[in-house]
């Protein structure tokens, strides 16, 4: 017995020992944090034993690293990759609390909006974070306090060849059983969940690497010849107006009104007796307004920044990053160039920095006129938010702004107070939170009451000014408020279970257009937001078949009610597709064996839209295609600065 425990004592007083220490401590870490932090959809015991196996090969091979510093180095290093995994590790959880998601290369030159974003983190600090350092400092004190002696001696190359291949043969057998229950795996990567699940995080952020790097390569070796396939699928899902409809708003203003955060769900739902929402309801019911309650938001990781580039391009966001970050200085087609070459002036109103979601840049490339951002406004510190001035003096302040604009003008107001965590001084608020025990759903519902009051108020300026009855005014949810991680207060809130057809469901958000003197009421068609700028340009009287948009006109009879998520889920009247799994979208329930061919068709096609569109937006694809009667951007027209800035946070 003293002999087997001599043995391994010297075992571990060599680096080989330690080593194998710090691996196994890293793997049953991540092996935790995976299957408690993350939502991954664990459905088998396949998936349950890749799940604790997929940590093990990457432990293996990226404290191998340490192998290749020499005495007593190979231990310090040893702990700095522990380090910067463990840090890497704990970022994505930070992220996928807010987002829901996890982190893409494409993210993180997103710096200009850490500062901005920095208020929220603390939010998500949770009191057992620190366990996520724990092997690491255990480490520490290993080698600190002598329990470990250092070896100084190091092994020779074929026993460090020998651990990376069995770092390598675990990885390999991991893909491998991957690749039996999910096939195509890494060929059909548009659900950055899939990846985590089957591989792992630290191989998900080497896939997310090279797939980030070839998406920035493909602009390099796009030309002429690729644009063809786009323009022949745009052009045959081309759905031609509805006569009804076509030119009902020619030559009106455009007021785009964004809903942050704002869900379906709120609109007529009841809290302690009350309406959160009464005066968006009361639109549902106005004469001249048309209400979709089966719009959905299709964004992904750019959220506000992806809702804004369908609205304006009808092209969907990337699967990684923001193309408001990442193609800031490609050629669009977007609707303010589209409108001005029409005689419209365009401007945006944001109370927030400019160069958040480097919109000051993306905003010249799709041909804005004007950009007023905070330092056109009067910042009082008791008017903010978290993300720039509340929407009730930012809508007052605005006005002046917006009676400088030469008519007819395409304009867009972009609100923030209904933006999570949903904080709200008490003086704001009037509406009682919800009881759930989830802060954030709680305020949630107070921050939307106030975000439907401040627009109750705008209209009444728009109504007293005039503008009311010679514009068309669209109001639109940029995105989810609640996410997935909250399911649990959500199904007190809805009074039923969330199931992922239920999720999916819950991924509507408000669609309202207004036009003076066309008929209103309630559309149950289905769409999305990469359907509103053809369904724009078609009530103005521009039609959209020469342009290359994904989307299709809403008031259509041959609109397109397919609604393809970002990460290949997708929606539609028949079939609803959710994390691999299909369902009835009249009943809710897993479809039949006999339907199943005819649903995989639908993500076949969703798969190819998506294709297509990245291929456009990485490959800068419009610079070598012009519409007729239509003139490029030139971005260095355009300039933003405002020589009178007033902002300030007295």
């Amino acid at each position: 017995m003293n002999n087997v425990l001599q043995k391994g004592q010297s075992f571990f007083n060599k680096y080989v020992g330690f080593f194998f220490v710090a691996v196994v401590l890293f793997w049953m870490k991540t092996y935790i944090v995976q299957l408690t932090q993350f939502d991954l959809g664990i459905e088998n015991s396949i998936q349950k034993f890749l799940l604790f196996l997929n940590p093990l090969g990457s432990s293996i091979l990226f404290l191998g690293f340490a192998f290749f510093f020499k005495g007593r180095k190979k231990y310090i290093w040893l702990i700095v990759i522990d380090f910067l995994l463990s840090f890497l590790l704990y970022a994505n959880v930070l992220y996928y609390r807010f987002f829901n998601d996890f982190i893409t290369l494409p993210t993180l030159t997103q710096t200009q909006n850490f500062g901005d974003v920095s208020s929220s983190v603390v939010s998500l600090l949770k009191p057992y974070d620190f366990l996520f350092f724990t092997d690491m400092i255990l480490l520490i004190v290993l080698l600190s306090f002598k329990f470990v002696k250092i070896e100084v001696k190091d092994m020779n190359r074929r026993k460090v060849a020998a651990i990376f291949l069995l770092g390598l043969v675990i990885s390999g057998a991991n893909l491998s059983l991957a690749e039996i229950d999910r096939p195509q795996l890494l060929t059909r990567g548009f659900d950055r969940n899939y990846i985590v699940k089957y591989l792992g995080m630290y191989n998900y952020t080497i896939y997310d690497a090279v797939q980030s790097t070839e998406a920035s390569a493909k602009r390099v070796l796009a030309d002429s010849d690729d644009i063809t396939e786009v323009i022949n699928f745009t052009k045959s899902n081309y759905a031609e107006p509805n006569p009804a409809y076509f030119g009902a708003g020619k030559g009106m203003n455009v007021i785009y009104l964004h809903l942050e955060s704002m869900q379906n769900f709120l609109i007529n739902y009841k809290l302690h007796g009350e309406e959160v929402t009464p005066f968006l309801n009361s639109l549902t019911r106005e004469e001249n307004t048309l209400y979709f309650d089966n719009f959905f938001h299709q964004t992904g990781q750019g959220k506000t920044a992806d809702a804004e580039f369908m609205l304006e391009n009808s092209l969907y966001g990337l699967p990684q990053g923001a193309a408001f970050t990442t193609k800031g200085l490609n050629t669009y087609q977007a609707a303010p160039a589209i409108l001005g070459q029409e005689g419209y002036t365009s401007a945006v109103f944001h109370p927030n920095s400019r160069t958040f979601w480097n919109r000051n840049e993306i905003y010249k490339s799709f041909g804005y006129d004007k950009f007023f951002d905070s330092s056109y406004y009067e910042m009082k510190r008791e008017d903010l938010a978290e993300y720039g001035l509340m929407d009730k003096p930012f809508y007052k302040e605005t006005t002046p702004l917006l009676d400088s604009l030469p008519q007819p003008f395409y304009s867009k107001f972009i609100t923030v107070t209904n933006h999570y965590p949903y904080p709200i001084d008490e003086e704001d608020t009037s509406i009682a939170p919800h009881t759930t025990g989830d802060k954030s759903v709680d305020t949630y519902f107070q921050t939307a009451r106030y975000a439907d009051e401040a627009l109750e108020q705008f209209f009444t300026y728009l109504k007293e000014s005039g503008l009311y009855d010679n514009s068309i005014i669209i109001m639109y949810g940029d995105h989810y408020g609640i996410s997935e991680n909250h399911n649990k207060a959500m199904e007190q809130v809805l009074g039923k279970e969330i199931t992922s057809f239920e999720s999916a469901g819950l991924q509507r958000v408000p669609l309202f257009i207004r036009v003076p003197n066309v008929e209103g009421g309630v559309n149950h068609e289905y769409g999305g937001q990469i359907d509103i700028l053809p369904t724009l340009l078609h009530l103005l009287g521009i039609d959209t078949k020469d342009n290359v948009q994904f989307g299709t006109d809403l008031l259509s009879e041959k609109h397109d009610p397919l609604v393809p998520f970002r990460n290949g889920d997708f929606v539609s009247p028949t079939f609803t597709s959710v994390d691999g799994e299909f369902y009835d979208s009249n009943t809710g329930l897993q479809l039949e064996e006999d339907q199943l061919a005819e649903a995989e068709k639908y993500r076949e096609i969703v798969e190819h839209k998506l294709a297509l569109s990245d291929r456009v937006v990485n490959g800068d694809l419009l610079r070598f295609y012009t519409p007729e009667n239509f003139t490029p951007v030139d971005p260095s027209q355009y300039n933003y600065n405002n020589s009178e800035g007033k902002e300030s946070n007295e």
